[in-house]
């Protein structure tokens, strides 16, 4: 099913996790914050939104690491029912795409139900204090590869990096629903 994230909570102080990733280690939010704020985003490995993202999302995540802003991929779907989600297919995908962010599994599908992440994929731009400051897409070329594309993610992550506040105007992203137990 289609969904629209919701439009961003400005201030909404995210909940500390910790979650591991395919290889079984750990990894916890708050070690990520940093001082230049931390991009969380709900992700999984089946649906076309973010297959469609991908090759940009690990080009864009890299720029924002090269830049000192972390980066956390929360895949919070129910991998028992759905197979192509689970830890051994998410290595693969990670792998397949050179994702260099720590991407994790959501077992008990608790840190998503926190966030309240709706579908994937799902972007939360948190500033230095953990504060949510960004709710929006990746880009402007949704489904296409654009060369001429406005990196959203991008723009908003720098900015809050340098005023700690995201941009007032921004697009929600849009993706399959999460799939829940």
């Amino acid at each position: 099913m289609l969904l629209d994230t919701p439009l961003c909570d400005f201030g909404w102080k995210a909940p500390n996790f910790t979650l591991k990733n395919a290889n079984g280690d750990g990894f916890t939010m708050s070690d990520y914050l940093g001082d230049k704020g931390l991009v969380i985003m709900f992700i999984c490995n089946h649906c076309p939104y973010v297959k469609a993202i991908a090759a940009r999302l690990a080009e864009d995540t890299k720029q924002l690491m090269a830049e000192g802003i972390n980066v956390l991929a929360v895949m919070s779907n129910d991998y028992q029912s759905l197979d192509a989600d689970s830890p051994a297919n998410m290595q693969h995908f990670a792998k397949q795409y050179g994702f260099t962010f720590p991407y994790l599994v959501d077992e008990d599908q608790q840190v998503g139900q926190q966030y309240g992440a709706v579908c994937t994929p799902d972007f939360f731009g948190l500033n230095h204090l953990g504060e949510l400051q960004y709710r929006g897409r990746l880009d402007d070329a949704r489904l296409q590869d654009d060369p001429n594309r406005v990196p959203e993610l991008v723009n908003a992550m720098r900015l809050i990096a340098k005023t700690g506040k995201g941009p007032e105007q921004q697009h929600a992203s849009m993706g399959c629903s999460i799939k829940w137990r």
